[in-house]
């Protein structure tokens, strides 16, 4: 799951959030670890202009910071940045950041990585907007290096070029995982191509099924064969039958419905779902949480 609170777009925030902080923070994540679920995931973005203040808000938490921060209070839940803009920092840093974080979390780490969206913050921090696409395509080959078993290690492109500069500590992870988010056709070409796994952005079911296939069918065209994680994001859930008013869109309902309609993702060839509750309140929430871990996953 995604975490509440470190990200507060009103797209998707619940009113108590506003007011939520730290400790709500790990509560959430140690209630997440207990119940099984496979990560926690915080978000990137350093900026956000007051064009789109009141749509994104302003309320976005470090993601190193922050899964640092959880790996501490967590034992084998494993932390995701779902998604680093990592165009906007150069790969060395990049690595840098996450090479620590995955030897301080013994090795929890998925590398989400994203193009982003949001020009100001770009320009602000001298990056070329235009070329972002561009940019990380090349970033994640230079992470491959900058996070790979060597202490030294070399990167020689267009726009990075790095050698002789030795990093430690190193990952602790042979491989990191390495996650590419977006479903635009660019997005989905790289991740196929380039990545370990991809992360849709708010692709309903119906389109599932298309951008799977074309993944597969990319992956085939350029002879890709390492093991590959599709992921999903499900719609908003519920377990149990709400006392409020949790949205028409929500999945709500017993255990064993909301396994049958979440078995539809791994039917069309779904490895992972990325779920979020609605809930009034941390409590609330970590119960959900641990109402799924116990009545729902064993299910799936």
């Amino acid at each position: 799951m995604q975490l509440p609170v470190q990200s507060q777009s009103t797209l998707y925030a619940e009113p108590w959030e506003a007011d939520a902080g730290p400790e709500d923070l790990v509560e959430i994540a140690r209630a997440a670890d207990r119940a099984g679920f496979a990560y926690i995931a915080s978000c990137d973005h350093v900026a956000i202009p007051r064009r789109l203040a009141d749509a994104m808000g302003t309320v976005w938490y470090d993601p190193v910071a922050t899964l640092a921060f959880l790996a501490g209070v967590t034992e084998r839940v494993r932390l995701l940045s779902h998604v680093a803009i990592v165009g906007l920092r150069h790969p060395l840093l990049t690595a840098k950041q996450y090479a620590t974080l995955d030897h301080l979390a013994g090795g929890r780490l998925i590398l989400g990585v994203g193009a982003g969206h949001v020009r100001e913050e770009f320009e602000v921090l001298g990056v070329d907007f235009e070329r972002r696409g561009a940019v990380l395509d090349e970033c994640v080959d230079a992470l491959r290096a900058a996070l790979g078993p060597d202490e030294f290690p070399a990167h020689h492109g267009k726009a990075y070029d790095f050698e002789d500069l030795g990093q430690r500590p190193r990952p602790a992870q042979a491989r990191v995982p390495l996650w590419v988010g977006g479903s635009s056709p660019a997005a989905v070409r790289r991740a196929a191509v380039r990545g370990d796994g991809w992360l849709p952005q708010g692709d309903p079911r119906d389109r599932l099924p298309g951008q799977i296939a074309r993944l597969r069918r990319l992956r085939e065209e350029a002879g890709v064969t390492e093991p590959f994680t599709v992921g999903a994001i499900t719609e908003p859930l519920y377990v149990g039958e709400p006392a409020w008013d949790v949205g028409r869109r929500t999945l709500s309902g017993p255990p064993e419905e909301l396994a049958e309609s979440l078995r539809g993702y791994a039917a069309m060839g779904v490895d992972q779902i990325q779920v979020r509750f609605r809930s009034r309140g941390r409590a609330e929430l970590t119960h959900q949480i641990g109402e799924f871990g116990e009545r729902v996953a064993p299910l799936l």
